[in-house]
């Protein structure tokens, strides 16, 4: 991310923890790859299996959630279907749109999943009560900050 002429370059201490951050979000993805192999998924189905365990949602959201064309949330939705994990239904709001949401077996999938991710649960399990709610605070401004274009 290139800086503006108002903006000051980052400090070493920033450059760090955005590395940091990295290597955090590479191992958190690297764990959640495996963990759906583990469960014959890649890890675009899981994270969508995972989203729909906690609410039916459009495709369209669905491709927004995840960062995708509406036609890969098509296509992975078709094979979650095909396993009975996933199932389209109409939205009670607008009959026109299609809802995709977690079956039973998607939602007990969906569990499965991430109580089998481990790199995400060890580390935070050394961390105090506390730490962890000023850590969940900060990520928490951070993401906030963000959307706000701040």
């Amino acid at each position: 991310m290139a800086s503006s002429p108002s903006t000051p370059p980052p400090d070493a201490l920033t450059l760090e923890v955005v590395e940091l951050i990295g290597e955090v979000v590479a191992r958190y993805y690297e764990d959640y790859e495996e963990a759906a192999s583990d469960h014959t998924l890649t890890g675009a189905q899981a994270r969508l299996l995972s989203l729909l365990s906690l609410e039916p949602l459009p495709m369209r959201k669905l491709a927004q959630k995840l960062k995708c064309e509406p036609s890969n949330v098509t296509g992975i939705v078709d094979r979650l279907e095909t396993r009975g994990l996933v199932e389209r239904r109409p939205d009670p709001a607008d009959r026109r749109v299609k809802l995709a949401a977690a079956t039973e077996e998607g939602r007990s999938v969906a569990k499965g999943l991430r109580a089998s991710l481990r790199f995400a649960r060890e580390p935070l399990a050394g961390l105090a009560e506390e730490e962890r709610v000023i850590l969940r605070g900060l990520l928490r401004r951070m993401l906030t900050d963000e959307a706000n274009g701040v």
